[in-house]
């Protein structure tokens, strides 16, 4: 089943009958889970965008849903690995929906993108427009263009990017992901209109490496057009 119809399914349950994510009694052995889990937790309170924290606190909650699901019923087969899986992605979305609630949050929002961006189209394109919005600096919009990149939607990519750039304030990783989109759409043309905007960057020995590379691709991609 889908995350985000499964999530839908256990929302509706009586609110006894999940404990997806739910912090389980201390023993002994994951007494320093819990100091740990308390820790990272004041850590994302500070900043919600520190990735470090935010895997480190995702891991805890996976292993526990996961965990939780093949303790439900001692007598029953052990735990389908799917529905392990399914737990542990609940799990990880409850703690970035919860942090994504701080306005200065955008790292979460790429985390529920990620979630969502195989059953869920609209929801996921909100969320990264939302984060590029929230930062800065460029970050959240070079990672949530890897994210749809990845998901085989440079198209959608594209349109994230040319909507939020700004190539003389954001990380330069941005017209790394911008120019490799274009290629990856059937785009060369555009790549090169990409990659000459990099120029705009203030620091171009910080660039150079990129530059470089990224020339090499366009050049690859304009030789494979048609009639070239």
């Amino acid at each position: 089943m889908a995350l985000l119809p499964r999530l839908r399914q256990l929302i509706r349950r009586p609110s006894s009958a999940s404990r997806v994510g739910a912090r389980r009694p201390t023993s002994s052995q994951r007494r320093g889970d819990t100091l740990h889990e308390d820790a990272l937790r004041s850590m994302l309170a500070d900043d919600p965008n520190n990735e470090r924290a935010f895997q480190a606190l995702a891991e805890i909650v996976r292993r526990r849903a996961a965990e939780s699901v093949a303790d439900q019923d001692p007598l029953t087969a052990p735990a389908d690995e799917q529905e392990r899986r399914h737990a542990a992605d609940l799990a990880v979305w409850a703690l970035a929906e919860e942090f994504a609630g701080n306005p200065r949050g955008w790292y979460p929002l790429i985390e529920l993108a990620r979630l969502s961006v195989h059953d869920d189209h609209d929801g996921t394109m909100r969320r990264v427009v939302t984060a590029a919005e929230r930062d800065p600096s460029g970050r959240a919009l070079a990672q949530g263009l890897a994210l749809l990149r990845e998901a085989g939607q440079p198209v959608e990519a594209l349109g994230l990017g040319v909507g939020h750039w700004r190539p003389r304030e954001h990380d330069p990783e941005v017209a790394r992901e911008l120019v490799l989109a274009s290629i990856e759409a059937g785009r060369p043309l555009d790549a090169k209109q990409h990659l000459d905007a990099l120029s705009l960057y203030p620091d171009q020995a910080a660039v150079q490496a990129m530059r470089a590379e990224l020339t090499q691709a366009v050049a690859e991609a304009e030789q494979a057009l048609p009639g070239t």
